[in-house]
C-alpha cells in the first residue's frame, strides 16, 4: 500500500509531513553545487526535510545521488550553496564533526568490521556519546570500566530493538547479508543522529528482506523520532515508504513531490522510470 502521509506546504515552498510543519526542518540544503574540475556533478540542489520525514532521493545511475550524500556529510565540501543541520551551518566541519552534529549514514557497499563482534561494531558508533579519559583507557581504571559497561548496555539495547541481541557475540562477517545490512543501520543509529542517510539499503536483498527493511525504516522513524533520507532503486520500496521524493538527473533536480505525484510525473517517467512507467 502506498504511503498516505499528508504533505503540507512549508514557508520555503517545500513540503513536509503535516506532523512536522510546526518544527524546524532537520535538514535544509540550499542551492548546492559541486564541480570536479570542469565537470558540474551537482547543480542548484535544494532539499528541505522535516524532523521525522522519510524522504527519498532517486534517479538513474550517475545522476549524482551519492555525490549529494557526500556533500551532506562533508566528505565533499560544496563548491556553492549551504547546508543547515537543525538550523546550524555545517560549513568548514569535518565528516566526524558533521556526524557529531547529527548526520549518520550507511553505504551501498557494507562497511562493517567483519572480524569484530556484532556488539563491538555497534560500540564503535557510540564514540560520540560515551567518553573516557585516555589514562583510564590505558590502565583499565574505574572510569574505563564504567564507560565500557555503559557502552555494552546501550549497544545491547539498540541490537534488541532490531531483534539482534542474540547475535551480539557473533562475528559481524558471519551474519547473513540482510542481517549485516541491519547491523550497519544499528551502528549508524548508535551515533544518535537527527537524520539517517541510507545509500541503497535494499541492494542485494530478496523480497522478504526488503519487506523487513521497510518495516525497520518505519520503526526507526517512530521509535527514534528522527528523519530518514534514502537513495534507492527499488521503486516498490520508495513508493510505499517515502513521504517526500526528490528526483535527480545529470546532477539537477527534475521533480519533487509525494509518491503519487512522482509516480505520475511525465518528466520522471521519461527520464527515470522509462516510457512505460516501469
Amino acid at each position: 500500500m502506498m504511503n498516505k502521509t499528508k504533505m503540507v506546504p512549508f514557508p520555503s515552498h517545500a513540503i513536509v509531513p503535516e506532523r512536522d510543519v510546526d518544527k524546524m526542518p532537520v535538514l535544509d540544503a540550499r542551492n548546492l553545487g559541486m564541480d570536479f574540475g570542469g565537470l558540474v556533478a551537482v547543480d542548484d540542489f535544494s532539499l528541505l526535510i522535516g524532523r521525522t520525514e522519510i524522504a527519498g532521493l532517486i534517479g538513474p545511475n550517475g545522476a549524482g545521488k551519492t555525490t549529494v550524500f557526500n556533500l551532506l556529510t562533508n566528505v565533499y565540501h560544496p563548491t556553492r550553496g549551504a547546508i543547515l543541520l537543525d538550523g546550524v551551518s555545517t560549513e568548514g566541519k569535518s565528516t566526524a564533526q558533521v556526524n557529531a552534529m547529527g548526520i549518520a549514514r550507511t553505504f551501498q557497499n557494507i562497511r562493517l568490521f567483519s572480524d569484530m563482534s556484532v556488539l563491538d561494531n555497534v560500540k564503535v558508533g557510540l564514540h560520540n556519546h560515551i567518553h573516557e579519559r585516555f589514562l583510564s583507557a590505558v590502565t583499565h581504571a574505574f572510569g574505563y570500566t564504567k564507560a565500557e559497561k555503559k557502552a555494552n548496555t546501550r549497544a545491547l539495547e539498540l541490537l534488541d530493538v532490531f531483534h539482534m541481541a542474540d547475535h551480539a557475540f557473533a562475528l559481524a562477517g558471519s551474519l547473513p547479508y540482510g542481517a549485516q545490512r541491519r547491523l550497519e543501520i544499528v551502528r549508524a543509529l548508535a551515533t544518535e543522529p537527527k537524520i539517517l542517510l541510507l545509500d541503497e539499503p535494499a541492494a542485494g536483498m530478496n523480497p522478504s528482506e526488503t519487506l523487513e527493511l521497510m518495516n525497520n525504516i518505519r520503526k526507526i522513524r517512530d521509535e527514534f523520532q528522527i528523519a530518514v533520507l534514502l537513495i534507492e532503486h527499488d521503486m516498490n520500496l520508495v513508493m510505499n515508504i517515502c513521504e517526500g521524493i526528490c528526483v535527480l538527473n545529470y546532477g539537477k533536480i527534475i521533480a519533487k513531490g509525494t509518491a503519487e505525484q512522482i509516480k505520475h510525473n511525465p518528466v520522471v517517467i521519461e527520464a527515470y522510470l522509462g516510457n512505460k512507467g516501469e
